[in-house]
């Protein structure tokens, strides 16, 4: 059974940085596509970055893009979400997710393993 836990999460002023990690066991990471999405209270859960099980494409939302990475190591089984210039509205439970064999998606509904979710609280 896979199981992913992340990491990571906390408190920064508006401006700084932080980065997420993801686990992956039970499986083999290299065979899952790994997906960021995030839900803001009283908000529904929305993607934020996804990368390709083969090829490393990646994906992101355009609230996001050109301020967070994300990235995987496989020796480490491990995906990362770099994430730079953070704003308040950036504030929410992010979770990782993990698709197997896919090239990435922003759909919720496609992803088969969900971690448990990392608080990330950006005040300004």
């Amino acid at each position: 059974q896979v199981q992913l836990v992340e990491s990571g999460g906390g408190l920064v002023q508006a401006g700084g940085s932080l980065r997420l990690s993801c686990t992956l066991s039970g499986r083999t990471f290299s065979d899952y596509a790994m997906g960021w999405f995030r839900q803001a209270p009283g908000k529904e859960r929305e993607f934020v970055a996804a990368i390709s099980w083969i090829g490393g494409n990646t994906y992101y939302a355009d609230s996001v893009k050109g301020r967070f990475t994300i990235s995987t190591d496989n020796a480490k089984n491990t995906e990362y979400l770099q994430m730079n210039s953070l704003k308040p509205e950036d504030t929410a439970v992010y979770y990782c997710a993990a698709d197997y064999r896919s090239y990435g998606s922003r759909r919720i509904s496609v992803y088969d393993y969900w971690g448990q979710g990392t608080q990330v609280t950006v005040s300004s």
